[in-house]
C-alpha cells in the first residue's frame, strides 16, 4: 500500500480547453501535432475563436498535474499523493481545486491575486493534439511558497517527486530546492523532457537539473531533439536513452533510468548500460478518441507502481495501461475505478 503524501508533484497548473479543430485552424496559427508550444501574442485570439468555433470542453490539465491525478487513480488511496503549483483567483482557479480534491490529489496552490489561472488550448485533428499554452498565473510560482513550512512539509513527507520540464520555465529554483532534498535524502527524484522547445530554449536549466534525476521521461521526438541540442548526432532511441542514462549523477545512490515512449511503437528503457523495449497494447484506431494526456498518462501509471516498488517492468505496464485508457477518452478523465491487475 501507498502511504499517504508519498509521491509530490510541482508544475503548471492549466485548465484545457480542448477541442476537435482542423487543419486550416492549426494552419491559421501556425501550429503542429504532436507538439506544445508556449503562446506567443499570434496566438492570443485563438482561446475565443476556438470556444465560439468548435464545441469545447474545459478539463482540469497541465502535465505535471495529470501525471500525478493519473498516479492517485491508479493507486485508489486518498491523499497518497500530493501536489504544488500556482493558479489565479477566478472561477477557473475554484474550478481546479474542486477537481482535483475529487480526484484524492491534496493540492497546495500558490494563489495568484490579480492574474487569471492558466489555460492551454487543445487542438484535436485525426486524433492527434497540438498543445499551445498560456501560462498566466502558472507563471508566477515563486520559490517562497516552496518554503513555507506547511508546504515545506509536502516535501519532507515525500519519498518520490515528480516535475514536468515545462516547469524549468518557471521556477528552476524550486526545482533546485526538491533535487537537492532528494539527493541529500535518498529520495527519488524524476523529471520529463516534456517538450521539444524545453531541450533547446531551456538547455541551461535543464542540464542543471538532470544531474539529480533518477528517472527521465520523454518521447521519440523529444528525445532527438535532446541528442541534436548537444550535437550527439544520432537519431537511435536506443542510443539517446542509453546517453541520457549516463549523464553524470549528483548522487550515487540511485541510478539513472530513461524512459522513453514512441507512440505505438516499444517504450525503450534503458540503465544499466543496457536497453529493453516493451511493447504497447495497441488500440484500434476507431477506439481513439485524443492523445491529450496520454504522455502524462503512461507516467502516472509509471509511478504508480514505483512507489509500491514494483519492477521496472510492472511500472511500464502500469504506464501503458493508463495510457490506453486516456486516449480512448477525452482530454485526461478517466473511469471512476482503475482495472489494472
Amino acid at each position: 500500500m501507498a502511504s499517504e503524501g508519498i509521491l509530490l508533484g510541482m508544475g503548471n497548473p492549466l485548465l484545457d480547453i480542448s477541442a476537435v479543430a482542423d487543419h486550416d485552424f492549426l494552419q491559421k496559427y501556425d501550429i503542429t501535432l504532436n507538439n506544445a508550444i508556449l503562446a506567443e501574442d499570434k496566438h492570443k485570439p485563438m482561446y475565443e475563436e476556438m470556444a465560439e468555433k468548435y464545441n469545447v470542453e474545459y478539463i482540469a490539465g497541465g502535465a505535471t498535474q495529470n501525471s500525478i491525478r493519473v498516479a492517485q487513480w491508479m493507486l485508489q488511496v486518498p491523499g497518497a499523493t500530493s501536489y504544488i503549483g500556482s493558479i489565479g483567483k477566478d472561477k477557473f482557479g475554484e474550478e481546479m481545486k474542486k477537481n482535483s480534491k475529487l480526484a484524492g490529489v491534496n493540492v497546495h496552490y500558490y494563489e495568484h491575486e490579480t492574474t487569471p489561472t492558466g489555460t492551454c488550448a487543445v487542438c484535436v485533428v485525426g486524433g492527434e493534439r497540438s498543445l499551445v499554452a498560456n501560462l498566466s498565473a502558472a507563471n508566477c510560482y515563486k520559490s517562497e511558497h516552496l518554503k513555507k513550512p506547511e508546504n515545506w512539509a509536502l516535501v519532507e513527507k515525500a519519498e518520490y517527486f515528480y516535475i514536468a520540464g515545462f516547469f524549468l520555465t518557471v521556477s528552476p529554483e524550486s526545482i533546485q530546492l526538491v533535487a537537492q532534498h532528494a539527493a541529500a535524502n535518498n529520495k527519488i527524484f524524476t523529471m520529463n523532457l516534456s517538450a521539444p522547445f524545453i531541450c533547446e530554449f531551456f538547455r541551461d536549466v535543464q542540464e542543471q537539473a538532470l544531474p539529480y534525476m533518477d528517472f527521465v521521461f520523454g518521447n521519440e521526438t523529444e528525445a532527438r531533439t535532446f541528442s541534436k541540442v548537444h550535437g550527439w548526432e544520432t537519431d537511435d532511441i536506443e542510443e539517446i536513452a542509453l546517453k541520457i542514462s549516463q549523464w553524470p549523477k549528483a548522487s550515487g545512490t540511485h541510478k539513472r533510468i530513461t524512459v522513453i515512449t514512441q507512440g505505438k511503437d516499444p517504450v525503450c528503457v534503458a540503465e544499466d548500460g543496457k536497453v529493453k523495449k516493451f511493447p504497447v497494447v495497441l488500440l484500434p484506431k476507431e477506439k481513439l478518441v485524443d492523445t491529450n494526456g496520454a504522455g502524462d498518462a503512461f507516467v502516472g501509471g509509471f509511478l504508480s507502481q514505483l512507489v509500491q516498488e514494483k519492477t521496472i517492468e510492472e511500472c511500464v505496464r502500469a504506464g501503458c495501461y493508463a495510457a490506453n485508457v486516456i486516449i480512448q477518452r477525452s482530454g485526461c478523465t478517466f473511469p471512476e475505478k482503475p482495472d489494472f491487475h
